[in-house]
């Protein structure tokens, strides 16, 4: 892989920054923990995992440290309203970003994506999956900022954050670089060279070996760029939320966007676009932060004893 020199960040300007807080999801993998949990049927990231917490209280705290959060929206699924409705009760209504079923990652998107050129067509912003850990929430904020600072010095940039893995983890996505990154690691950026999904463990140790990393669907960009690469890789689906975004903000929004997702397909972001637009990406590195990504029961397990926690609810549910 080649070397290419180190991209230097101007100062920040913070000038029309969102972010998107993807919580729309079943979360059907972690239904039995939940449900031993909670006593419903509620998607995990409504589910008090946290000293009381939800993982969409400490996913909103997140990002809250580095977006306004009058700026930050919420993709959601109608039927979980029961689950969202109380928590995000003091976010304006046009914040909530409601999809009347969840038909995947890649309509959540987006909807969010044209949603968000409605109010505001130069925006830039950050897309964080709300089931996630991480160890230091200021730490890994501080590389979203890199992660702004790079698209507004370059703003056909679409920047994604790697994690520097500490495991050959084969139930993750990987991202490997499509150079060797050097010099300040959390201020660097690379090209993206493919991505790797769920790999066998002999390809997870050879791409830890070489210093790929692991893929944590937490994404910075301009909302154009964005959508050009999603018309360029996914043009159907770019179509027809084009064709009703003209109702979008308006009273008609509702009903408009009821009747496409009944016809839509299911479509998952990663597969559709962005392993196709692999070399139009870039990766930033991120270090000393501990990441997981909480799908399953025994990751849930694995990072609360290795932070030497035990919730309340752990003896029921263990």
């Amino acid at each position: 892989m080649k070397n290419n020199p180190v991209i230097e960040f101007p100062r920040n300007t913070k000038t029309d920054r969102y972010a998107v807080i993807l919580a729309g999801g079943d979360g059907s993998r972690l239904k039995s923990l939940t449900r031993a949990i909670a006593g419903d049927e509620r998607p995990k990231q409504f589910c008090p995992l946290l000293d009381g917490e939800t993982l969409l209280d400490v996913t909103r705290r997140r990002t809250a440290l580095g977006i306004a959060p009058e700026r930050t929206f919420f993709s959601l699924t109608a039927k979980h309203e029961r689950f969202y409705g109380a928590a995000l009760a003091d976010a304006a209504r046009r914040q909530l970003i409601v999809q009347p079923e969840n038909k995947g990652t890649a309509p959540a998107i987006i909807y969010s994506l044209f949603r968000l050129a409605k109010l505001d067509p130069q925006a830039t912003v950050a897309f964080f999956p709300s089931d996630h850990y991480f160890s230091d929430d200021a730490a890994f904020m501080e590389n979203v900022e890199k992660a702004f600072q790079a698209v507004e010095l370059n703003p056909g940039a679409l920047v994604l954050l790697g994690i520097e893995p500490d495991a050959a983890e084969t139930s993750y996505g990987w991202i490997e670089p499509a150079e060797t990154l050097f010099g300040s690691l959390a201020r660097s950026v690379s090209r993206v060279e493919r991505f790797w999904e769920k790999p066998s463990p002999e390809t997870a140790r050879r791409l830890m070996a070489k210093g790929c990393l692991w893929n944590s669907f937490v994404m910075v960009g301009r909302v154009g760029t964005f959508l050009a690469l999603v018309e360029k890789h996914l043009p159907s689906l770019y179509r027809i939320f084009a064709a009703s975004s003209v109702t979008f903000e308006t009273s008609a929004e509702r009903s408009t966007v009821r009747a496409l997702y009944a016809w839509i397909p299911d479509e998952n972001f990663s597969s559709a676009v962005l392993e196709k637009a692999a070399a139009e990406l870039c990766v930033l590195r991120v270090a000393g932060v501990t990441w997981s990504d909480w799908g399953e029961p025994q990751r849930v397990f694995g990072t609360l004893a290795g932070l030497g926690r035990r919730p309340a609810w752990m003896p029921a549910a263990a």
